[in-house]
């Protein structure tokens, strides 16, 4: 009996784990930012996803989604919002109301852009269509790509492959 019990305090002291080691110091470099991360989120009909840029006490725009995915680390990420309706809001409270199948905000480069057809018009009629319109919160302009469609209430109707304008679409660069 004793033979057999000395066996047993063997043969689980052999399967007894070994105590863990301590972690290795973190070397990655200063630009480091984190891991990598994907993250994907879906509203519903009656509750899209919602969010929205502020400066200051205004806010420059406010996006409504049916989905979301982002990839990259915290500080460099890419989201990608679909079925993608956002409200601009210029410094002097015009509006200019897009949508577009996606819209894209990159964190490094702190722009929004919406991409594969976008439809977009102001508060006071104006109308721009273009395959791709970025934002710049900094500048607070856009900057439109391929196929550039704008119009007027009182029949101005112009075309060009790029498009420059403030949100309100008032100063406008259409080459």
């Amino acid at each position: 009996m004793r033979r057999s019990l000395l066996v047993l305090v063997a043969a689980l002291a052999a399967c007894n784990p070994k105590a863990p080691h301590a972690p290795a110091a973190h070397s990655a470099s200063p630009s480091a930012r984190g891991p990598w991360l994907r993250i994907t989120q879906s509203g519903t009909p009656e509750r899209p996803l919602h969010i929205w840029q502020q400066l200051g006490n205004r806010k420059q725009y406010d996006l409504i989604a049916r989905s979301y995915v982002s990839n990259g680390a915290q500080g460099s990420t890419v989201g990608t919002f679909f079925d993608a309706r956002v409200t601009f809001v210029a410094r002097s409270g015009r509006r200019l109301f897009a949508s577009a199948p996606q819209a894209i905000i990159d964190e490094m480069s702190n722009t929004l852009t919406l991409t594969g057809g976008v439809h977009a018009r102001t508060d006071r009629g104006m109308t721009l269509t273009c395959e791709t319109l970025r934002y710049d919160p900094k500048t607070e302009m856009m900057h439109g790509e391929g196929n550039v469609v704008i119009g007027g209430a009182h029949g101005v109707h112009a075309t060009g492959d790029r498009i420059d304008s403030d949100v309100a679409l008032s100063r406008v660069v259409l080459r």
